[in-house]
């Protein structure tokens, strides 16, 4: 219940930032001389799941990047409907004319001339394009909010796999230790068997070559678990500092899990035709290139302005530019070009053309959907079903473990039992942890492909 609360509040939190387009852009403070001075306190302290998304909602590079986009076409929209408004014009023109010859009589020569003129016009007809300007603009408001969403969504199923990756290798970490511990106490029982003359030097190099062999897998799962976390940080917008060379104060609260989670696959594929901004932003898309067609017409029609302003400027019939003639304008002005040399024509049909392109998306796009929510539901099965199957294997290789040293000690069974049987351990154990990986990936990812947003088991 507490997890769904944390779930229900972030994600309000999220949709509230999403609709309106704002995401507060806090950075970390510059790195410093000391290492320890340019780790963000977020960084250093527990972080759940939830914690990262909010992170990740704050410093994201693709999130911050997409806030910058939804902004730039917010002056797109503003553009597109400045026809529909009334523009005002100021001009001007002041002129010297120097004489470089007399002529043969004398008479006054005007050689300096001015105008001043400031105009009002507004459009009342453009062959349907004012209309269309108003659909346009909240169309491309519309889409660009879609897109700035989606961006959202896949930064977020980024920042989730990338948790379950850190939480992935801490475990392989666990188990592997734990599987050197095994052969170290097996190695140390075999020395003291071997000094006591009870086993041959060979159980000794036996059980050394198993410790050597499991030791690589140790390193190379620390190493997954710097590799994750340092993915995980750069996901959170955070800039790792030189000073670190090989770990980052990262640590996860969260735990692999597989909490059941019920879903049809004709509700996932329901969920993800209605939920999925890509989907959305496509027919938004559409319904564009259909005002497109409309624009494109106008230039078969007419175009109609009312105009009115004031001007003045100097008499013709004076050499004096103080006397002036001025006083108020106003009237209609009508244009309508009767042949451009079919330019409209072209435009018209690439118009259509475009349109029709734009159909095509929203069904490539809408079977590119269903098949990946159908993907990631047969994953998410695949993943369930062989966590079932590994219920009960742990359980039983730690007990033939235990049998397999019991009849080593009495000396029913042999050395070879009982590290085949520490092996078998070791891998029943990874293969738990990879498949709690795995299931929870698979829900995460068909969570996104039917355009749920949720941060944790439910």
């Amino acid at each position: 219940m507490k997890q769904q609360n944390v779930n229900a509040k972030i994600a309000r939190k999220t949709l509230a930032i999403v609709s309106t387009g704002l995401v507060l852009a806090g950075r970390s403070s510059p790195a410093q001389t000391d290492a320890t001075n340019s780790v963000p306190a977020w960084l250093t302290q527990p972080m759940s799941l939830a914690d990262t998304v909010n992170v990740a909602l704050k410093q994201n590079g693709n999130i911050l990047r997409g806030k910058n986009d939804l902004e730039a076409t917010y002056g797109v929209v503003i553009q597109t409907k400045a026809i529909a408004l009334p523009s005002v014009k100021v001009s001007g023109n002041y002129q010297i004319t120097t004489e470089t010859e007399q002529p043969p009589f004398p008479a006054p020569v005007q050689d300096q001339s001015w105008t001043a003129n400031i105009q009002l016009v507004q459009s009342i007809y453009e062959g349907g394009r004012i209309k269309s300007a108003f659909r346009t603009a909240k169309l491309t408001k519309d889409q660009a909010l879609l897109q700035y969403q989606t961006i959202i969504a896949d930064a977020l199923l980024q920042v989730r796999i990338a948790y379950y990756d850190v939480l992935l290798a801490a475990d392989q970490i666990e188990v592997n230790e734990a599987s050197i511990k095994l052969l170290t106490q097996q190695l140390d029982d075999q020395k003291r068997r071997y000094e006591a003359g009870t086993v041959p030097r060979f159980n000794v190099l036996q059980a050394e070559v198993e410790l050597s062999n499991q030791r690589p897998k140790l390193f190379q799962a620390r190493n997954a678990h710097r590799i994750a976390k340092n993915n995980l940080a750069n996901f959170l917008g955070y800039r790792i500092p030189p000073q670190v060379w090989e770990d980052i104060p990262l640590k996860l609260t969260d735990h692999l899990d597989y909490a059941p989670y019920q879903v049809d696959l004709p509700v996932a594929l329901g969920k993800a035709l209605e939920n999925r901004t890509e989907l959305a932003a496509l027919k938004k898309a559409e319904a564009l290139r259909k005002e497109g067609i409309i624009t494109a017409q106008a230039g078969q029609k007419p175009s109609v302005q009312l105009f009115g302003g004031y001007g003045a400027r100097n008499s013709a019939f004076s050499n004096d530019p103080g006397r002036d003639i001025d006083g108020v304008t106003g009237g209609a002005q009508v244009s309508w070009s009767i042949f451009d040399g079919q330019l409209t024509k072209g435009k018209v049909m690439q118009a259509q053309s475009l349109y029709e392109s734009a159909k095509v998306d929203v069904d490539n796009q809408t079977r590119s959907i269903e098949l990946e929510v159908r993907t990631d539901y047969s994953n998410m099965i695949e993943a369930w079903e062989i966590l079932e199957s590994q219920k009960k294997v742990q359980e039983e290789a730690e007990e033939s473990l235990r049998l397999a040293k019991a009849r080593n000690d009495a000396g029913t069974g042999t050395q070879l039992d009982v590290l085949s049987a520490q092996t078998s351990l070791t891998q029943a154990r990874s293969t738990q942890v990879q498949a709690l990986h795995d299931y929870d990936v698979a829900r995460a990812r068909l969570e996104r492909a039917m355009g749920v947003m949720t941060w944790g088991k439910q």
